[in-house]
């Protein structure tokens, strides 16, 4: 029976790789969200233009411009004059963030008062305009520090751990090891049983010598091999690629990838067996990705989610496999520390797998 299995994995692995646009969909789309998500996503804000109105003029205020005008988040600044001026920037979105220095800037600056600067935020690019606040608001308390030392008889150093510099990419590179999978195996597994249905070859398979849970195997297998694969072009890419450091161990990111490629199969068959051809089979597939890159912690974090989101999100194998995988990669998870998020992964694929078997049970009538 074993050799029956094997020759339907085989079958389907052939069925991949049978021509060469076969291929290139499985490679090419891994290789182009490689080059392109590192940049694109980037967690970063650079190249803002900051707006300041100046109502000072003193040499504080003057400097305290030199200094935002000279950081990489601001290259471009644009001098205000006016209330006007400062709505316009604004209303047109010439600038994402502007700073108002009130006429005593100076003065406070030299006697040692309380500095009051004005941050006035595009709120229709909040989460933009926030961080550059932050790049801006960290430029104004050193020049406060500096001018006011006696003001602030502590001072606070911070260090960020397990990403020192905080480069984005660290954040970025290992979560896309579980996302670019994702649709891969799905694509793989999800198409598997309706693309018998509609090359009129699933007759055939349910007479032939396999039972309906070989028939699972094989076609399950193949996702799983395709989002180790793709897994291992994505972690290759970014230890030897991005520089990316790697602190944990290699036979435990493949155990993590392995329980993940099987929750992802377990929702691909899943989804084929529902469906009766594979146009269904594909909305199905962009229906639960979406979804589930939203609920990961990816974009946003899971914590700040509405309770009953929340609950969905733990039934996400994506939000466990991003934790998993940055903790193996940034954090050097033992097995210890990734196995509370590997049983959510085998629990959810025991789960889908044993409902895509029972439905499709009923839906070829043994």
């Amino acid at each position: 029976m074993w050799y029956a299995i094997i020759t339907l994995i085989k079958k389907e692995l052939q069925a991949l790789f049978s021509s060469p646009q076969s291929r290139r969909m499985l490679i090419m789309p891994v290789l182009l969200q490689l080059l392109v998500f590192p940049f694109a996503a980037t967690l970063e804000v650079k190249n803002s233009t900051l707006a300041i109105y100046n109502q000072d003029g003193g040499a504080a205020s003057i400097e305290l411009i030199q200094r935002l005008s000279a950081a990489e988040a601001f290259p471009k600044l644009i001098m205000i004059n006016s209330e006007t001026q400062l709505q316009q920037v604004i209303d047109r979105q010439q600038a994402l963030l502007a700073i108002r220095l009130p006429q005593d800037f100076s003065r406070q600056i030299a006697t040692g008062q309380a500095a009051k600067i004005q941050a006035i935020i595009d709120g229709r690019r909040s989460n933009s305009a926030q961080i550059a606040f932050s790049y801006a608001q960290l430029i104004l308390q050193q020049f406060v520090l500096e001018q006011q030392p006696q003001a602030v008889p502590v001072q606070l150093t911070v260090q960020n751990l397990y990403n020192p510099n905080l480069e984005y990419r660290w954040f970025v590179l290992p979560s896309l090891v579980a996302i670019i999978t994702t649709i891969g195996c799905l694509m793989v597994t999800a198409l598997s049983l309706a693309r018998e249905r509609e090359e009129g070859t699933f007759d055939q398979l349910l007479v032939s010598p396999l039972t309906p849970a070989y028939i699972m195997v094989g076609k399950a297998v193949p996702g799983v091999l395709v989002a180790l694969l793709q897994g291992s072009i994505i972690a290759l890419a970014a230890v030897f690629v991005y520089r990316i450091p790697f602190t944990g161990s290699v036979w435990l990111l493949y155990l993590t990838m392995l329980c993940y490629g099987l929750s992802l199969a377990g929702f691909g068959l899943l989804i084929s067996a529902m469906c009766a051809n594979q146009q269904q089979a594909f909305l199905g597939t962009f229906g639960f990705m979406s979804p589930a890159v939203i609920l990961s912690g990816y974009m946003a974090p899971v914590e700040n989610m509405p309770p009953f989101l929340q609950v969905v999100s733990a039934m996400n194998p994506l939000s466990h496999a991003i934790i998993a995988i940055k903790g193996i990669f940034l954090k050097g998870y033992t097995f210890s520390q990734t196995w509370p998020q590997l049983w959510p992964l085998l629990l959810i694929a025991s789960i889908t797998l044993t409902l895509a078997y029972l439905i499709f049970i009923r839906r070829s009538g043994q």
